[in-house]
C-alpha cells in the first residue's frame, strides 16, 4: 500500500463535520475521535494520515506539500490566498463575509474616504476596490462590532452566522460580501503525483454530499 495521504483539518467544528464526512463514508476514525495530546492520526481504511491545525496553518501545511490535502473555511483562502487547488465545496461551516454598521447609518452617502475594521483586510480590500470605493483598512483582532462603537471606523467586514452579536450591538448588516463554507484543498504537486487516490476520495465525497 502507499503511504497515507496526509490531510490537514481546521481544527474544532470543522475538524468534527470532516470525521463525520469521514465516518458516513464507512471509514473509521476512532483515533482522531480518541486523539488526546496526538496531532497526526491514522485512519488506517482510508489509508488517511490526519493533522489537526489552525485554519491559516493548513494552507501552509498544504502549499507547502508536507499535506497533500486539507479542510478550511473559504474566509481563510479569500484571506491568504495561496497556491493550491480548491476542489470540492463541502457544504457545511457555512456562513457569511458581511458589510455592518451602526443601525440607521447611511454608510453609501457622501464623498469622503470610508474607515472599515475587520480582521480580514485582504477580502475588505478586494470587495470595496471592485466597488470603485476608497476605503481605509484597520486591521482588529478582537471584536471587531467594537470599532463602530468606538467610532473608530465607519462600517465592519467580519463573518455573519446568525447576526445576534451585531443586533445585541445596535448593528445591522447593510450588504452580503461573499458566501463562506468549508472546501476541500488539495497541493498542487499530490494532486499530479496522486490523482487517482486523490481523485478516488473526491469521487466518494461529491456522492456522500
Amino acid at each position: 500500500m502507499n503511504k497515507p495521504i496526509r490531510m490537514a483539518l481546521t481544527k474544532g467544528r470543522l475538524e468534527k463535520d470532516t470525521v463525520g464526512l469521514l465516518e458516513m463514508l464507512g471509514f473509521d476514525c476512532t483515533a482522531v475521535r480518541e486523539k488526546g495530546r496526538k496531532l497526526i492520526l491514522p485512519v488506517p481504511d482510508a489509508n488517511l494520515e490526519v493533522v489537526l491545525a489552525k485554519a491559516n496553518d493548513v494552507i501552509t501545511y498544504v502549499e507547502h506539500g508536507v499535506c497533500d490535502m486539507g479542510v478550511v473555511g473559504k474566509d481563510t483562502i479569500m484571506e491568504m490566498k495561496g497556491k493550491f487547488y480548491e476542489l470540492v465545496d463541502l457544504g457545511f461551516g457555512k456562513c457569511k463575509f458581511a458589510l455592518a454598521t451602526k443601525k440607521g447609518y447611511d454608510f453609501y452617502s457622501g464623498y469622503g474616504i470610508k474607515t472599515i475594521a475587520t480582521k480580514y483586510p485582504n477580502v475588505a480590500r478586494s470587495f470595496f476596490e471592485k466597488k470603485g470605493m476608497d476605503t481605509e483598512i484597520i486591521k482588529i483582532e478582537g471584536s471587531v462590532e467594537l470599532a463602530p462603537l468606538l467610532e473608530l471606523a465607519d462600517g465592519i467586514v467580519d463573518i455573519v452566522e446568525t447576526g445576534t452579536t451585531l443586533k445585541e450591538n445596535g448593528l445591522e448588516v447593510i450588504e452580503d460580501v461573499a458566501p463562506i463554507s468549508a472546501r476541500l484543498i488539495a497541493n498542487t504537486v499530490s494532486l499530479k503525483m496522486r490523482h487517482a487516490e486523490i481523485d478516488r476520495l473526491i469521487t466518494l465525497i461529491e456522492e456522500n454530499l
